[in-house]
């Protein structure tokens, strides 16, 4: 079964992405059938398994469009033999792109869920996260866009820096050097000392919270909330609403090469926060009723980033647009770029004020576009929110279970 639409708009996409996918090699499928040794992030799934979903989508497909024209655009930049592992499969670069074409064309018909369940059985192949047990269980997590006030310059109310990348902090693709054994990282953060050593870079409480590396890069805004600051540091980018009331949107450019640690996780150690109620809201509740210890706090993280001036919205890290509700963010070594995902999990049901009192299960189409410091491994999940005071309470909330698919189109559909 196919759905065509009898949109103009969707006709234009298709046939110029026709004639993108015409140019571009057949894709054979190559696959790992015969494998030893750990179980793959992704595994095949087929109609009649207890594990194959009922594809829906709780949004009526807003926003979708959006988010899948922007996985095109990153795939309209890589070289014709890219390809990309799905499990123990390996899809070309042009069975990517009319993957999501022919989704693109589907969704245009604005399906019913058994008509959409239908086409996907008939024309894709899914896969299912192993997750965290290797059974599938997955753990879901929300991320948005902050909002900030902040000021040209340094004021009295207004104190702490956002900063851009420090003139002295150096990147080395250790890949390029012969006889490096790999440890899974492929770029090393440092400094270059006065002595020609290459050390790690100064951590958050060596910086004094970067304070003390004003004169070694651009200081983009002062911002008023030491605590805002530090959530912009977690999620990656955000809006600062200046004194004259423009708005600077700044999103990651790199960081100083540490790990990221959870506060979250200190504060339950000290036994400040119970476990079952650790959220963003709680975390910051907690550090607005406690400045004497917020920078024990932060210093626990040593993990500082440092951001850009971005013109367009918040940036994944293929270099596209994130698209509120749609783009997630996993493990880049484990799942294929801007690839097209199913997601199961729980949202939001009824809230009051800055609680959520009851999650809804849903199901959705989204895109995987970028990637986190805490997302590692086949069982974690960021769902990009958007901005504004209901995507922070979800973002701020969401430790959800749930499982992750990802489709690739059948030969036969191709």
């Amino acid at each position: 079964m196919m759905l065509v639409s009898n949109r103009p708009g969707a006709w234009r996409w298709v046939c110029l992405m026709m004639v993108a996918v015409f140019f571009l090699s057949t894709g054979c499928i190559g696959t790992g059938k015969g494998r030893s040794g750990p179980l793959p992030a992704l595994v095949p799934v087929t109609p009649g398994e207890k594990a194959y979903p009922a594809f829906g989508d709780d949004l009526n497909f807003e926003g979708l469009e959006e988010a899948l024209l922007q996985s095109l655009a990153y795939y309209s930049r890589l070289p014709e033999t890219r390809t990309f592992a799905v499990g123990d499969d390996r899809y070309s670069l042009s069975v990517m792109v009319r993957s999501v074409v022919v989704l693109l064309n589907a969704i245009q018909e604005e399906p019913t869920p058994e008509a959409l369940s239908r086409f996907i059985r008939e024309n894709y192949r899914v896969y299912r996260s192993t997750g965290r047990d290797g059974k599938g269980d997955v753990l879901f997590t929300g991320y948005y866009e902050a909002e900030l006030t902040g000021h040209t310059e340094q004021t009295e109310q207004y104190r702490y820096p956002v900063l851009t990348r420090p003139d002295d902090l150096v990147t080395i693709d250790i890949s390029r050097f012969p006889g490096v054994k790999s440890t899974g990282k492929r770029h090393l953060i440092g400094r270059v000392t006065e002595s020609g050593a290459v050390v790690p870079y100064y951590t958050r409480n060596e910086s004094e919270n970067g304070s003390a590396l004003l004169d070694r890069t651009e200081i983009l805004a002062w911002v008023d909330d030491p605590v805002d600051l530090f959530f912009l540091e977690i999620q990656g980018s955000g809006v600062i609403t200046m004194e004259n009331g423009e708005e600077l949107r700044v999103h990651y450019q790199t960081k100083n090469g540490h790990p990221y640690r959870s506060i979250g996780r200190y504060l339950i150690q000290q036994g400040l926060l119970e476990r079952e109620a650790v959220s963003m809201q709680t975390i910051r509740q907690w550090l607005d009723e406690n400045p004497e210890r917020r920078q024990e706090v932060f210093n626990y993280n040593p993990s500082m980033v440092f951001f850009k001036e971005e013109a367009k919205g918040p940036l994944g890290c293929y270099s596209v647009p994130v698209t509120p509700n749609r783009s997630i963010a996993t493990d880049k070594r484990q799942f294929p770029a801007c690839g097209i995902a199913f997601i199961t999990t729980e949202k939001p049901g009824e809230t009051t004020g800055d609680e959520v009192l009851s999650w809804e299960s849903f199901g959705r189409f989204v895109v995987n576009q970028d990637t986190g410091g805490a997302i590692k491994g086949p069982g974690r999940v960021d769902l990009f929110t958007g901005h504004g005071p209901s995507a922070e309470l979800t973002a701020g909330h969401m430790k959800q279970p749930g499982s992750l698919y990802f489709l690739v189109l059948k030969p036969s559909a191709r």
